[in-house]
């Protein structure tokens, strides 16, 4: 259905597939296409009530700001008519799907969540570099940037992260939770509160909070052939701290035996093109507690989804890990 409705949509663009491809299945529908030209594109399909019109609109303009800044981020193919996206609907469905287009990007990821990088890259703490390069250039220009009007997203604040109602979800309450975890997590929760609000009330949403990425994972780094790193997918992107973003990019590569190697590679790449104190970088176990929450919150709220069910035991034991280094 989802194929039909991407075929459909691509008149759209004024095109037509030659060929079509599911490439990615999660919050969103991610197909391959070429057209009858021979050109390659990315088409993505907007799951139902994930973002309003506005905000996924802002998604596309920020987008395009950073990449008028010099921040090598994915082409958006505008409509034929000008729009950024348009909504269209399957066959006998009463509700619509937004839907956007970009040029399609060669490359492989730099691994994945359940992995890490997986020593699959020749030189880790060179790669993190430029990644860190990517994080400080993106956070340079969200800084300063004048947000057109009407501009919405969501906020990984102190209440999208540990307030009473997360923006994935109560993590505490999740099921597969043992009463021992749930005692750690609730701890964590609360030292993560006090934490973020104090750092609110010293330093205030200045420079280090501004519009972040949100999820510098593993699969949204797409490494090419001639080892140029890009930087993929803003369906995350809201407000937040800066800090939220470094601790993402290292969260689920922290088995990986070259963790460390990226971690420098990261931490050097971001401080040559923005500064990173010291006393602000000692607030990373902060993040990283409070980004081990976001994923069992995710798979919290899809309790029918398969990947969820899979990926739920490791997600625990990584939260519940970062839960015990905070707290001690």
């Amino acid at each position: 259905m989802l194929q039909q409705l991407a075929v459909s949509a691509l008149r759209c663009w004024g095109k037509e597939a030659q060929e079509i491809r599911l490439v990615k299945m999660r919050e969103n529908a991610v197909f391959r296409i070429v057209d009858t030209l021979g050109e390659a594109f990315a088409m993505r399909i907007h799951r139902e009530g994930n973002h309003s019109d506005d905000a996924l609109r802002s998604e596309l303009q920020w987008m395009c700001a950073l990449q008028e800044a010099g921040v090598d981020v994915p082409t958006i193919v505008p409509a034929a008519d000008g729009r950024l996206f348009v909504t269209a609907q399957q066959d006998g469905s009463p509700s619509s799907r937004q839907v956007d287009l970009f040029e399609w990007i060669d490359g492989r990821q730099l691994g994945t969540s359940e992995n890490g990088i997986g020593g699959g890259l020749d030189d880790t703490e060179r790669t993190y570099r430029t990644v860190g390069n990517i994080m400080a250039c993106l956070h340079n220009q969200a800084a300063e940037w004048p947000m057109p009007r009407g501009f919405q997203r969501h906020s990984w604040d102190l209440e999208g992260l540990v307030g009473e109602r997360p923006l994935w979800g109560r993590f505490w309450d999740l099921a597969a939770l043992t009463a021992g975890e749930h005692k750690l997590l609730i701890h964590a929760r609360d030292r993560v509160r006090r934490e973020l609000r104090a750092l609110t009330e010293t330093a205030g949403p200045d420079c280090r909070y501004s519009l972040i990425h949100a999820d510098f994972v593993p699969e949204n780094l797409l490494l090419s052939a001639e080892g140029k790193v890009r930087l993929l997918d803003f369906d995350d992107a809201g407000f937040g701290w800066h800090l939220f973003d470094l601790a993402t990019a290292l969260y689920f590569i922290q088995d990986d035996p070259h963790c460390e190697a990226a971690k420098a590679g990261l931490i050097g790449g971001y401080r040559a093109l923005r500064e990173l104190p010291d006393a602000l970088l000692d607030k990373l176990p902060v993040f990283m507690a409070a980004r081990g929450f976001t994923y069992l919150g995710w798979v919290h709220t899809r309790p029918g989804s398969k990947e969820g069910q899979m990926i739920t035991p490791h997600l625990i034991r990584l939260a519940c890990r970062q839960a015990e280094r905070l707290l001690n």
